[in-house]
């Protein structure tokens, strides 16, 4: 399974990344590293109306290469004036991404980030939070229940906010042992990568009305946008089809409008 591949690949990354600056020393600078005063990543997508979490990455193993019709830059402009939040795909191998482009959306951007990334050692959160991020990602699927904990715990007292990420009903169960503010579907199935929608529809009713719920995946039209809304979902992580537009601002200020007509 890819999802496998991933995690062993991030390992070796983590090997290196270690050898540049050791867990020591970025734990470090993860604690010295200042909260942001601005609107949290929670806070932004708990606010009335739909959400939208822009997101930045040059491939995925599903799509191959992304061929952006804009820069980074002109890109992170355009999110400045449209989006709630930033997700910022860190994992280089799969995903070809990098901590660096973090960086430079942080300098950009006051919106809060997220580092989309396969989170699976203590030393990848006080990085997140030395290189700028707001929040990070769960995968519950490459978790055991010790290491959901543990990791959401860290991220909290880091003052990360936390996206749990899950794709059926037996991880939703998992990850609410947490009691987590954010819960997110993704609606790609990791093991064949077909996208299906009903998978938010499906598991909606096991997510409490309490928490901010996201759709990720698969957005792509006017009509994902009202199927959703009608799911009952309250935010938007949106990759393929903002990287794909010449005008993301014009696109998600379309889908805010269309979000509210019912």
């Amino acid at each position: 399974m890819i999802l496998d591949e991933i995690v062993a690949d991030k390992k070796k990354r983590l090997v290196e990344h270690k050898n540049r600056i050791p867990a020591i020393k970025m734990r470090s600078m993860a604690e010295k590293t200042k909260t942001r005063s601005s609107d949290s990543f929670y806070e932004n997508l708990k606010k009335p109306g739909l959400s939208i979490i822009g997101e930045f990455k040059k491939a995925s193993p599903s799509l191959g290469e992304i061929h952006s019709k804009i820069d980074l830059m002109e890109r992170i402009s355009e999110y400045n004036e449209s989006v709630d939040a930033i997700s910022c795909l860190t994992e280089e191998d799969h995903f070809h991404g990098n901590v660096d482009y973090l960086k430079e959306i942080r300098q950009k951007s006051s919106l809060p980030v997220l580092r989309k990334d396969f989170m699976i050692d203590e030393y990848q959160f006080y990085e997140a939070k030395a290189i700028g991020a707001d929040a990070v990602l769960l995968i519950t699927a490459i978790l055991d229940d010790v290491q959901m904990h543990d990791f959401y715990m860290l991220a909290r007292e880091l003052s990360l906010d936390v996206l749990v990420e899950v794709h059926n009903e037996e991880e939703i169960e998992r990850a609410m042992k947490i009691n987590p503010r954010i819960i997110g579907v993704n609606n790609r199935n990791l093991k064949d990568f077909t996208i299906s929608l009903e998978n938010t529809k499906r598991l909606r009713p096991y997510v409490p009305g309490d928490k901010v719920f996201v759709a990720e995946s698969g957005i792509t039209g006017d009509g994902d946008v009202e199927f959703l809304r009608d799911c009952g979902v309250d935010a938007f992580l949106i990759g393929r089809a903002f990287m794909e537009s010449e005008n993301p601002r014009a696109l998600a200020k379309k889908w805010k409008e269309l979000y509210q007509k019912k």
